[in-house]
């Protein structure tokens, strides 16, 4: 019953893309088959087979000699600050990212980054049925990030068409960046971060060829990087140790408002209705996370913190997560954990639309105008790979 009410979900996903698309003769429907393959084979892979176990192993303890590295110059500065047993989620989740920042700098810097994305992408592109750039693109939003991915392809940028345009934009919004996949960790279980990364690139390719289909002429299948002005390697670090802190910054700052906030909804829905807000939300969003292999025990819940995420952030819904973990299913836990793992939600909208126009205006303009749809996609796409999760855990 549970496979069944998951394929039912499978379908209510691509029924939803397709009610998006408005050219469906141009659709490659054996590119989405292949895709959604290879999707279910990297989920029972990584999720269910020994080899997977130890990829992911392999995978979480890299990550964990980086936040232990980390950690030793957290300690050094900021040693004091942290109360004595209590845990202090600014120290231990958001300084980390400045180090990973630090290691994505130094990867750019020799040109290692920039050639394994190139390549990548251009593997994705025989599978995927789309151009290069679009290849690149995802490849690069999961290592750089939604903004600074943008900035490698700029020379194209006033060329491209808005339906290219869309699919970059779709790319960059439905993966993260490695440089907050450590915090990520600290939150939720790694094999769910691992396996949302590695998903969400195929799921992103699928929902976009449904919603938004076109044929890229071989004379516009062209991929030009632009590279980083020349800097000295000391120059590269003190700027990447700067721009690690600033995210570090920003999404403390835009937690603490999100939260603040979410409470005081919370409150007054209370006060005046005897029901929360996120509860509210979680009456709405349940049917979707019932569809997406939830128990509807815990569906209620499930939907409130899918929810979350998408009005607020994936920081503020993985807090969320952790204070109710304990009274969820392991299924329930690792079907939303997945979930979670992107940046699609409102706030992105204005962050995609921003790092363009900075770029350029034109396109700027185009990306803010389709800003709704660019989240309805990833939503999707969110949606499809907690589907698949849902089926293989």
């Amino acid at each position: 019953m549970r496979y069944l009410i998951s394929l039912c979900g499978l379908l209510l996903v691509f029924a939803l893309a397709l009610l998006m698309s408005k050219n469906k003769k141009e659709i490659k429907y054996k590119n989405i088959m292949i895709m959604l393959i290879i999707q279910f084979l990297l989920a029972v892979l990584l999720l269910n087979t020994k080899f997977g176990y130890i990829l992911i192993k392999g995978f979480t303890k890299v990550f964990d000699h980086l936040l232990s590295y980390a950690s030793t110059g957290i300690t050094f500065v900021f040693g004091g600050l942290a109360n004595e047993g209590e845990y202090s989620f600014f120290l231990n989740v958001l300084l980390p990212i400045v180090f990973i920042s630090v290691l994505i700098g130094i990867l750019q810097h020799f040109k290692i980054l920039p050639f394994v994305m190139r390549w990548i992408g251009l593997l994705l592109s025989k599978v995927n049925g789309m151009g290069k750039l679009e290849s690149y693109n995802a490849v690069a939003s999961a290592m750089v990030g939604q903004s600074e991915v943008f900035i490698t392809v700029k020379k194209q940028l006033d060329k491209i068409s808005p339906q290219r345009m869309y699919t970059l934009c779709a790319s960059a919004m439905s993966t993260v960046s490695m440089s907050v996949v450590g915090a990520y960790m600290t939150m939720i279980e790694p094999k769910y971060v691992v396996t949302a990364i590695v998903l969400n690139l195929f799921g992103g390719f699928i929902i976009v060829s449904i919603i938004n289909p076109y044929t890229v002429e071989e004379s516009e299948d062209i991929l030009k990087i632009e590279d980083e002005h020349k800097q000295s390697f000391f120059q590269m670090l003190g700027e990447y140790i700067m721009d690690g802190f600033k995210v570090a910054i920003i999404v403390g700052a835009m937690l603490i408002g999100f939260v603040a906030l979410m409470d005081l909804i919370n409150s007054l829905f209370d006060l005046i209705f005897g029901i929360s807000f996120q509860d509210i939300l979680g009456y709405i969003f349940a049917p979707i996370a019932f569809l997406m292999g939830v128990p509807w025990a815990d569906a209620i819940t499930a939907g409130g913190i899918m929810a979350t995420k998408l009005v607020t952030n994936e920081f503020v819904a993985m807090i969320s997560l952790g204070e109710v973990a304990n009274s969820m299913s392991a299924h329930t836990l690792g079907i939303i954990s997945v979930f979670l793992v992107s940046f699609a939600n409102f706030s992105s909208i204005g962050i995609i639309a921003g790092a363009v126009k900075g770029l350029n205006e034109k396109q700027g303009n185009v990306v803010a105008r389709f800003g709704l749809k660019l989240l309805y996609g990833a939503t999707l796409v969110s949606i499809l790979t907690a589907t698949i999760v849902g089926l293989v855990i």
